[in-house]
């Protein structure tokens, strides 16, 4: 976020952290539902989009007009989350979008956590966006443009519900959707990063020819941690093409010691 939008989104976030500390499970994952559903509302009224986030509207009369839409449609608690939001200073219509997204994501991530199960949440959103990539028919069916966003993300409920927590569930739709403007993938990696780091976690994308043991992984997450001087979620993905070796990706560091990449550059090097 630049500089104006962290600042916009902070108090909102505070005050979610304050409600979450006192809120039981359901009533922060009520107030998360009804957020991202504020966020889908943004999404498709852009002129209300512009004018609450118009810097030459008073804070008062952009908070004022948000809560004025959501009172007796959703809860109070939501009301307020959103009303603090709106009444930041943002550096335009999209960013305030992207900002409720991420309220959203953060209350259900609160939700997750208090009920013991972020740990949960974040393996099963990474091995169900491991399902959506092996199977081409299923990927094209909610990457398709010509599909109705309410079509997509009914399947995704249809493919989870009953086998993934809520959070994960509500978190793999706004993947569909596209959080923040991103692709499925590059949303599920953001959302799969904000669970970690909830749990003050980076994440490892490592890529095996072979399935990696218990044993091997952890000793693979004692390493990376000892490197990046915190704890490192290992999400590990099978691909056979590599060959051998191994691919892992933190962050924007790159390590990549796969047989195939040696034998590309063997290969580059001897048609020069």
């Amino acid at each position: 976020m630049e500089t104006t939008n962290r600042e916009a989104y902070g108090a909102a976030a505070d005050k979610l952290a304050e409600f979450s500390a006192s809120a039981d499970v359901q009533r922060i994952a009520t107030a998360a539902d009804e957020i991202l559903a504020v966020a889908d509302l943004l999404r498709r009224e852009p002129r209300l989009r512009r004018a609450l986030a118009d810097p030459a509207r008073p804070a008062e009369e952009r908070s004022g007009l948000i809560s004025s839409i959501l009172t007796g449609k959703v809860g109070d608690e939501s009301v307020g989350l959103v009303a603090a939001l709106v009444s930041g200073r943002w550096s335009g219509p999209g960013a305030l979008l992207d900002g409720t997204e991420r309220l959203g994501v953060d209350a259900l991530l609160s939700a997750a956590d208090r009920a013991g199960e972020l740990a949960d949440v974040e393996d099963e959103l990474f091995r169900f966006s491991q399902i959506v990539s092996g199977d081409p028919r299923l990927a094209g069916a909610l990457s398709d443009s010509t599909s109705p966003m309410s079509s997509r993300v009914e399947l995704v409920g249809d493919l989870l519900k009953g086998k993934a927590k809520p959070a994960t569930l509500g978190l793999a739709r706004l993947a569909v959707a596209g959080f923040g403007g991103r692709g499925f993938d590059s949303s599920v990696n953001r959302l799969v990063e904000l669970a970690a780091a909830k749990r003050d976690q980076s994440v490892a994308y490592v890529t095996t020819a072979v399935p990696l043991s218990d044993a091997e992984e952890e000793r693979l997450a004692a390493r990376l941690a000892g490197l990046y001087g915190r704890g490192v979620s290992v999400k590990v993905d099978v691909d056979p093409r590599i060959i051998g070796g191994m691919r892992v990706k933190v962050g924007s560091d790159l390590y990549d010691g796969t047989v195939s990449r040696r034998l590309a550059e063997a290969k580059t090097a001897l048609a020069k």
